[in-house]
């Protein structure tokens, strides 16, 4: 392949945002494409994975993980394909995962290939989208913020909020498989519906038709062992009351905080936890990047003989795209896991 002939569209990080990230907050930029050196390897961004977390990156401030940089190439996990090697280990041809950003082609250095995370995927295993969701980031940190943080037990009530997001429909399947009642939380009737109907989930909350207190309190008559948590606010306090003793609270994230332009809403019903000596505790998936070949093994299997589905809400179109794409998450519009695709 003649790399002089492409060039390499990205999307950078203008300013930091306040509340919305608006258009104000983006650069578009191009540059040659480079080939790789010894030990590197170029690839082709075909898929990027589009995150709620993406929102927290852009803040300056101590996090689990550095903020993106201002005039840096917007943070992003993706699939691409290996167009250039100098790497044994990555022929021309092969699938990765890693983190392209958000850019049509990325430069990995020999160097830092183990940093980065850079690592073949097998597509027999599942498609080039189910590898950003069930088989990815999303599936990873919902097998083991469930597992090894809400570690639930067979007739348990599990809780779970954006049911029918990326990281909520891996939680409520894997739940269901390991034998527990399933309460989905989630933003309309037909998310509901599926999450009921599709997911198997036992139940599912709609949030926009009435209070979630009393979606719990029908669903959940026994109480909840396990919540979940991809929300916070006032659905975190609301479950926090329904919670029985002993029970294991997952923080994994907070949307219906990220855009906030005043100070994050604490819970309030904190003292719950005391009162039932029950457990809160967070869930950074990067803590257990030693263990995903454990998780994509029995996931694959799942979705192989079906008792797991997974689903993608696919966005085709150019990095130009992702500002305007990356908001769906924020106004619920998509439905499964967020994907800009670039190629196939």
């Amino acid at each position: 392949m003649d790399l002089s002939t492409l060039t390499n569209h990205q999307i950078r990080l203008a300013q930091r945002p306040v509340g919305l990230p608006g258009p104000e907050c983006w650069q578009a930029t191009a540059e040659p494409v480079v080939a790789p050196t010894e030990g590197g390897v170029l690839c082709q961004t075909l898929a990027l994975s589009l995150d709620p977390a993406m929102r927290g990156w852009m803040n300056e401030g101590k996090s689990y993980i550095p903020p993106v940089e201002i005039g840096a190439v917007m943070r992003a996990g993706g699939i691409g394909r290996v167009i250039a090697s100098e790497n044994a280990a990555f022929p021309v041809g092969s699938l990765v995962t890693g983190g392209p950003g958000v850019q049509d082609y990325f430069l990995v250095p020999g160097d830092q290939i183990k940093r980065t995370g850079l690592a073949r995927i097998d597509p027999r295993l599942g498609s080039v989208t189910q590898w950003l969701n069930v088989l990815g980031m999303p599936g990873m940190t919902g097998y083991f913020g469930l597992m090894d943080v809400g570690q639930p037990k067979a007739g348990e009530t599990v809780v779970v909020s954006g049911a029918a997001g990326a990281v909520g429909q891996t939680v409520g399947q894997l739940a269901k498989i390991k034998g527990c009642r399933v309460v989905g939380i989630a933003g309309g009737s037909a998310k509901c519906e599926w999450v009921v109907k599709e997911l198997g989930f036992d139940a599912c909350i709609d949030y926009k038709a009435g209070p979630v207190k009393d979606g719990l309190k029908q669903h959940c008559p026994d109480g909840i062992d396990v919540y979940f948590d991809n929300v916070g606010g006032e659905i975190l306090d609301t479950v926090l009351t329904r919670i029985n003793r002993k029970a294991r609270i997952v923080i994994c994230g907070a949307i219906s905080q990220y855009n906030n332009t005043t100070a994050v809403q604490g819970p309030k019903n904190y003292l719950s936890l005391l009162v039932n000596r029950a457990r809160m505790e967070g869930i950074v998936v990067f803590d257990y990047a030693p263990r995903y070949m454990e998780a994509i093994a029995e996931m694959a299997a799942y979705l192989k003989d079906g008792r797991m589905k997974s689903k993608e809400d696919v966005v085709r179109g150019t990095v130009a795209d992702f500002p305007s794409t990356l908001l769906k998450l924020f106004n619920g519009e998509n439905f499964g896991k967020l994907v800009l695709q670039l190629a196939d």
